[in-house]
Formats: C-alpha cells, structure tokens, sequence
C-alpha cells in the first residue's frame, strides 16, 4: 500500500514540475487540454527486452509518463524485433508505425548524415558536455531542424558517459595490430577505424555475441562493463580495451512522431519534456554506477583489461578530426551542424581544460 501510495505521488510531482518547471513555448498545432481524452502511444526500441542500463530507462521513462499523466497517455514499450527490427526504429517513427522510439541517432548515418553529430564525437564531449550543448547551446534547436523532414521530435534521452574501447580476441601492442580486423563499432568512430584498415561493421546488440563468438567479428564495442557482462562478451573474447576515444559518450534520443504530437493536449506534451530529462539523467546515473561494478566482476573472472597503448591512442587522434571534417563536408546539412558544434565544443574545451581536467589530474 505504501508503495502504492508512493508511485502515485511522485507520478503527481512529476506532472508538478511538467507543468511548473518545464514550460516550453506553445506548438503551432498543438491540441486544448481534454481531461478526459486517452491517448494509447507505442514505443519501439533498438534495444534487448529487459536490457540493462538503456533498455530498462527506456521502460522506466515509459511508466513515468504512464503515472505522471494518469493513465491519459499510457506508454507500451516494444523492445527490439517485437514489433520492428532494432535498426529500423526511425522510419517506424517516421511513418507513424510507433508514435515514439528510442534508439540512438548514429543508426541513421546513411539516411541523415548530420543525425551522427547529436550522438557521438570521437576524443569528443563527454556526457555532461554533449548535454550542455544539446539543451542550453543550441543542439537541441539545430536536431529539431534536422528531422523536421522526416515528420520527427527529437529528445534528448539519456547518456553512457566514456564507453570502453571494445573487445578483441588478440593483443592490440600497435596500429599495426588493427590492420585486418573485422569490428562491430557504429558512426564516426567506425569511420576513424577504417582508415587504419579495420573492416566495420554494424549489428544490434542481440546478434553480437554469436558474432564474436563464432569469429564472424575479431572485435567488438557496445557500451561498457554494465552491457558486456550482461551481453556475455568476455565469454568470447579475453581482450578488453579502455577508455572508449571512439565514444567519450553516446547520447540516446527520443523521437516522436510529430502528428502524434501534435494531437497531445498541452499539458501531456510537458509531461513527456519532463520525463524524457528525467530519464535522460537517470539512464547516465545508472551506468556510472553500475559500469563501476560490472567491470570488478569481470576483473574477478580473470579478462585481461588494458588500456590502449599511447601510441595507438595518437595515431587514432591525429585522425579523428579529418574525418570527421570530411564527413561534414559531404553534407551541407551535417556541415551546418558541425560547425556550429565544433565553435562551441573549442569553448566549453578550453574551460573544462582549466577546471574538470586539472581537477581530474589533482585528486586521488
């Protein structure tokens, strides 16, 4: 009963802040509030039913709107394959077949090059820097623009925070040691990869175990400890490398059909603003802690876990900005994005380089 009666209030604080703390300007088509109308909304995700970290905030986010709204728009969450395969989730939003997805926005990189940019940048922002950016330096406005094409809201959604390196069935001493490797690794990092003469991949995360297991794949990055022990990939390969310079984050995005939205009375629009920043927190709160803990398990079953050497680390930096300059170039949309990305994150760089950075340097 106390539980009970505990859900209920936050669900009620939730709205609270909705409608208190979050006002947004008004949307141009946005519908009147009805107290009485329901709205039944499916969610469709790239990720493994029950996931740890993403998959299970994509569940939470989904029970606050639920309790928040009162039952007035009740979210179903679809993990991947049950209603449409995991890196389809998009188009499904895009044409309405789901009224909202989660998934992350490197997936669609042959569709929307720009779509990369709001996700993950090679020896780019971490997690607190790419949120800085998205909601209070102007991405959030430009990744609006960009899927506006496609009859799609996007939302910020959650985070990782610094990624591992990945997995590997042999040593990585030097460059030389990439050479010939088939990897799983999506964006722009898979880029920087190729052209050190790694042969990417992409896959979702249910077919990737088998793939490295069966050497179908050499190489392999999901996320981190907390996805890896529960992917079982230290089963299929000893090697594990830190940190992720191919994904110092990746942040996940909520999209919305944007009929659908425009169809939500006022007030549930709010609702689904404060949920989705909530989540977007919570998601990062959950890997931090639990990344941490993961990988002393996966230490306790004997992994080899290195850090890449420096060398590899330079080689793949002195890379990393041409391609993501060339990527850019080759869109005039993603170039537009880029360059307002690229003016802001020297900014934020140059301070986080005279405090975040000493201060990591400093402690412990």
């Amino acid at each position: 009963m106390k539980r009970r009666q505990f859900i209920t209030a936050a669900g009620a604080g939730l709205a609270a802040t909705a409608l208190a703390g979050c006002q947004q300007k008004p949307e141009a088509n946005q519908a009147e509030a009805s107290p009485t109308e329901t709205f039944e909304w499916k969610l469709v995700t790239s990720w493994p039913k029950n996931f740890p970290g993403v998959g299970v905030g994509a569940e939470r986010f989904a029970q606050k709107v639920t309790t928040a709204s009162g039952g007035r728009l009740n979210v179903r969450v679809y993990a991947a394959g049950e209603l449409v395969p995991a890196l389809e989730v998009f188009d499904a939003v895009s044409r309405g077949a789901a009224e909202m997805g989660h998934s992350a926005s490197y997936y669609w990189k042959g569709k929307i090059p720009a779509a990369q940019f709001f996700c993950a940048l090679p020896f780019g922002p971490n997690a607190q820097e790419m949120n800085a950016w998205l909601h209070h330096g102007g991405g959030l406005e430009l990744w609006e623009e960009v899927y506006a094409p496609f009859g799609v809201l996007p939302m910020a959604c959650g985070a990782t925070g610094v990624q591992s390196a990945g997995w590997f069935n042999r040593e990585i001493n030097s460059i030389e040691d990439l050479k010939g490797l088939k990897m799983r690794t999506p964006g722009l990092g898979g880029e920087v990869l190729t052209k050190l003469g790694v042969t990417v991949v992409n896959m979702p995360a249910g077919e990737i175990f088998t793939a490295l297991q069966t050497g179908a794949i050499d190489a392999t990055e999901w996320i981190g400890p907390y996805n890896d022990l529960a992917l079982g990939l230290h089963k299929a390969a000893r090697y594990c490398y830190f940190p992720g310079w191919q994904e110092p984050n990746v942040s996940f995005e909520l999209t919305i059909n944007r009929e659908a939205w425009d169809r939500l009375p006022a007030d549930l629009q709010e609702i689904v603003r404060a949920a989705a920043r909530q989540a977007n927190g919570d998601i990062l709160d959950d890997y931090n802690a639990r990344n941490m803990e993961a990988l002393e398990q996966l230490q306790a079953q004997e992994v080899v876990v290195r850090q890449l050497p420096a060398a590899v680390l330079s080689a793949l930096q002195a890379i990393a900005p041409e391609v993501i300059d060339t990527t850019a170039a080759r869109d005039p949309v993603a170039n537009k994005v880029w360059q307002q990305q690229r003016a802001w994150l020297e900014r934020m760089f140059a301070y986080t380089a005279l405090t975040e950075q000493h201060i990591h340097n400093l402690r412990g």
